[in-house]
């Protein structure tokens, strides 16, 4: 069951601006990259749906972050149906992250009060998504529209929040693209969970890159 409301779920977003997300499918390197998310100032993160028993993988971290990480939300990614959704909020999830826009999830998520929030790619299915309850809209994926996106659907919907995933980076540069567009918050994967030339997970850079990315973005509201 969800830890955080989704209100409290959404507001957080807003807050910090930056949604972390990632996938690994052992346990220990996961809680590792979380708990450098975690001191770096993170306190979301999307645990990406991905491969075989990431589900297992997933509940493990949240038991983790419940116990050793206060105030760090823990969501899912990659969702892609509402028998997985459901799977996850029984299992923790406080938010869920879908790439693309489904009823089914919208009805299950709303059902138990979790904030959800749909991959869109046109104003049309953005406008859907808020017909069927969605607080925070994903764009994605995010390189493929770019800042002009977001700019041309907050001009007729002001109100709208969107959170573009994909081609976000921990740079002053894009990050500015991105908030002066209007975006209310960021996910950022890859480009924030540095590796070492071995391919292993660079924790003491994660934390670092994560620092700096909110800092960026709390000077870029300013």
């Amino acid at each position: 069951m969800a830890q955080f409301t989704r209100i409290e779920v959404a507001q957080i977003m807003k807050e910090s601006g930056m949604v972390p997300l990632f996938f690994h499918s052992d346990a220990e390197v996961a809680k590792k990259v979380l708990k450098a998310c975690y001191d770096g100032g993170a306190r979301l993160m999307e645990f990406t749906n991905r491969g075989d028993f990431a589900l297992e993988v997933f509940t493990e971290l949240t038991k983790y972050a419940i116990k050793e990480l206060p105030g760090m939300i823990m969501g899912v990614g990659s969702v892609t149906d509402a028998g997985a959704a459901s799977a996850y909020m029984l299992n923790g999830a406080n938010f869920v992250v879908t790439p693309v826009l489904r009823e089914d999830i919208a009805i299950v998520c709303n059902r138990r009060k979790v904030l959800w929030s749909p991959g869109c790619g046109s104003l049309t299915e953005i406008a859907k998504a808020e017909e069927m309850g969605a607080e925070i809209v994903k764009l994605f994926p995010g390189s493929t529209y770019g800042p002009d996106f977001v700019k041309g659907v907050l001009a007729p919907q002001p109100w709208t929040s969107i959170m573009p995933t994909g081609g976000v980076s921990p740079t002053k540069e894009n990050l500015k693209g991105w908030f002066d567009a209007g975006v209310t918050c960021v996910g950022m994967g890859s480009q924030l969970m540095a590796k070492h030339a071995d391919g292993s997970f660079d924790y003491a850079k994660i934390e670092q890159q994560t620092r700096d990315a909110l800092e960026i973005i709390k000077t870029l509201r300013r």
